[in-house]
């Protein structure tokens, strides 16, 4: 784009657009199951707007899944900024939200006022749990990394000595969006530990 060509709706959708292809580069502490590549947040976001649509019957209330899947693809675009925090964490989750917000601003504030505000709004929900889409998109949000490790093995956990405890605490919020991804999860993190794969 010639830099005098007049700023448009579309020249900024597609400014936001260009920048959140960085979302690939972002890498989260999951391998790939059968590989020694760790998930991108790209994939990440497109696996869990996958789940939503795929397990929807699980919520625990009636949920949009339309909005779940718009929800859970706009996430984890702050991390273009913010970078991924990782989950067991704790000295780098206190201040995550603060960074977070910042870089929501930022990238949502490329688009036009109106899609902006949306974008951002979405974003907040997810964040603050109070409506059953968000509840339900958080709960796939932490199920699907917990799922991911099991899946490979449990090489990402044995490799950084991970607690079934912190597995346990970090997947809590499984059950205010689905009981029956909880009772899984649970499932999931006791065969892990009986495999020796959480301490």
């Amino acid at each position: 784009m010639s830099e005098h060509a007049p700023i448009t709706g579309l020249s900024r959708q597609l400014g936001f657009i260009r920048e959140i292809n960085a979302l690939k580069n972002i890498l989260r502490k999951s391998l790939m199951p059968d590989s020694e590549r760790f998930e991108n947040s790209a994939e990440h976001s497109w696996h869990v707007a996958m789940m939503a649509d795929v397990l929807s019957e699980h919520a625990n209330e009636t949920i949009d899944v339309g909005r779940v899947i718009r929800m859970l693809l706009i996430h984890d675009i702050v991390e273009v900024d913010a970078g991924d925090t990782d989950l067991y964490d704790a000295q780098g989750r206190v201040e995550q939200h603060d960074r977070e917000a910042r870089a929501a601003r930022r990238l949502f504030g490329l688009l036009p006022e109106q899609q902006a505000s949306e974008f951002r709004a979405l974003w907040d929900e997810f964040e603050e749990r109070k409506t059953a889409d968000a509840r339900f998109a958080k709960a796939l949000d932490r199920f699907q990394p917990l799922f991911l490790n099991f899946q490979g093995g449990g090489v990402a956990w044995i490799r950084r000595g991970i607690r079934r405890d912190q597995v346990s605490d970090a997947s809590g919020v499984i059950a205010d969006g689905s009981m029956s991804l909880w009772h899984e999860a649970q499932r999931l993190i006791t065969e892990a530990h009986e495999r020796g794969w959480l301490v």
